[in-house]
């Protein structure tokens, strides 16, 4: 593909740039609200394009896709509420870091990180889609089983000191995720007879309860602190050296966000698990990490983006949809009568190009637009706790009952708040509740799908070639935690030594 031999006109027509802008708007403010997210702001925005010509209405959904991902850390590091599920990663590291007096700061890592990510996302889009797609194609059910058990053992060994109760926080959460109607055989399990819990329990119910509720119960404690009284603690800028210090492990998140989010079904909330997890692991001090460490929001920043462009290849080369957001997309493309799939690279060559490289355009926009925009969102943490306080309540049922209409949904979300506050004294661990969650679905479905395939021969899951490189990762990643927990219980016990 030559994607140079495009008519760059196109993208600098009056519908395009307009598309682009109001997108990358948009697709910020949506992002920033608790319980919106990406899939709602494009299914939203979705009815504007049936005025436009392909192109623009193309990248205006991208435009929105791309900037609600970066979005939904400005909820996250300022006010402690995930504004998406891809952003819950950030605000372990971005809300303690804004806490400390540097709101700014923790934007302008998200904003740098989100940014490359997404470039890194486009040129992987760009180089190697047709290559990607046909890898991810030949993954089948064994594989994403594995790469599901990869995400639990990862966050279960490296979230918390105490890996019995990270392993038991893995376990309530899977738990928490069977809740609700059975894909396979269609029985209720869990609901106690509850007709609101058929449908399992809300993510954003649970996500919000557990870091925004429980993170409001925390700041009761001290009604009078404030968090910021400077001034120059609001620009979101970073240093040439703390962005040198952070490099490393933004180009991990990149990669590693668009190398899943290519995975149909994973997309960009376990890519950004995965990516802070790895950079946790492969740390010199991972004791700094969930105390405002940077690397802790650039990675998972990197890779939520990084997998927006991911998540396109599939779509664009097969036509499959591997994520609610890619399939509303798809959606837009059929309006516009366009057939995707492996012809439309001959058939629609100047509508693909103009995709890639209006993709690039608008991540290069939402870094402007974000710049200006963004350390606005700081200024909230000006407030002092007692004023703080009930603005989080309200944004928080606000974005929990927008998700559903469903009252039942706001209930949830205090009860878990307040659960999370207990297993947080606890030193139970929230991040290994919430990735078992989400992955729990993923992992059981491709598990029974896989017993069924083989007959309930359980070898399917090593006989095959791709299973058998994941399972080399995950042996590789078991000796990794087991060194790592090695040596910090060996640290401790030099640091008592001299202390005695």
């Amino acid at each position: 593909m030559d994607v140079f031999a495009f008519d760059f006109s196109a993208l600098f027509t009056l519908q395009a740039l307009f598309a682009i802008i109001f997108g990358t708007i948009f697709g910020l403010f949506i992002g920033a609200l608790p319980g919106l997210g990406a899939t709602v702001g494009i299914a939203l925005i979705l009815p504007v394009t049936f005025t436009l010509d392909p192109l623009p209405a193309i990248l205006l959904l991208v435009a929105v896709y791309q900037c609600a991902e970066y979005g939904g850390s400005i909820s996250s590091i300022v006010l402690g509420v995930p504004g998406t599920p891809a952003a819950t990663a950030t605000l372990i590291d971005g809300l303690p870091l804004a806490r400390k007096g540097s709101p700014g700061k923790a934007l302008g890592y998200s904003l740098t990180s989100s940014t490359i990510g997404g470039i890194v996302g486009g040129i992987i889009l760009m180089t190697l889609t047709i290559p990607l797609a046909n890898i991810a194609v030949k993954f089948g059910d064994p594989e994403f089983f594995l790469i599901g058990i990869v995400g639990l053992i990862l966050v279960g060994g490296l979230s918390s000191k105490d890996l019995p109760k990270s392993f038991l926080s893995v376990l309530f959460g899977l738990l928490l995720s069977m809740i609700g109607i059975d894909t396979m055989t269609g029985s209720a399990r869990f609901t106690f007879g509850s007709l609101s819990l058929l449908d399992g329990v809300s993510m954003i119910a649970v996500l919000i309860g557990m870091f925004a509720i429980s993170e409001v119960l925390f700041m009761l404690g001290d009604l009078r602190k404030r968090y910021v009284s400077k001034k120059e603690n609001l620009k979101t800028k970073i240093s040439w050296e703390e962005f040198k210090n952070v490099f490393k492990s933004i180009m991990k998140g990149s990669f590693i966000g668009s190398f899943v989010g290519v995975l149909p079904g994973l997309g960009a909330g376990p890519a950004s698990w995965f990516a802070y997890t790895e950079v946790k692991r492969s740390s010199k001090n991972p004791e700094d990490f969930g105390k405002g460490e940077p690397n802790g929001i650039a990675a998972p920043e990197a890779a939520n983006n990084g997998a927006v462009g991911g998540a396109l290849v599939p779509l664009l080369t097969l036509g499959l949809p591997g994520s609610p957001a890619t399939a509303v997309i798809l959606g837009a493309f059929l309006i516009q009568g366009i057939q995707l799939g492996p012809n439309v690279f001959k058939s629609e060559t100047n509508l693909i190009y103009g995709i890639f490289w209006g993709f690039l355009i608008a991540t290069v926009a939402m870094y402007v637009i974000g710049k200006y925009t963004t350390s606005l969102w700081a200024r909230v943490l000006t407030l002092q706790n007692y004023i703080l306080i009930p603005i989080i309540l309200l944004v928080t049922i606000i974005g929990v009952y927008a998700s559903s209409q469903n009252i039942f949904d706001v209930w949830v979300a205090i009860a878990i708040g307040v659960l999370a506050y207990i297993l947080k004294k606890l030193d139970f661990s929230l991040p290994s509740i919430i990735l078992a969650f989400i992955l729990g679905p993923i992992i059981e479905t491709s598990f029974r799908r896989s017993i069924s395939m083989s007959g309930g021969d359980l070898t399917v899951f090593f006989t095959r070639s791709y299973s058998q490189i994941i399972i080399g990762i995950l042996i590789l990643m078991l000796i990794a935690i087991f060194i790592s927990h090695r040596k910090q219980k060996t640290q401790k016990v030099k640091e008592e030594t001299k202390a005695s």
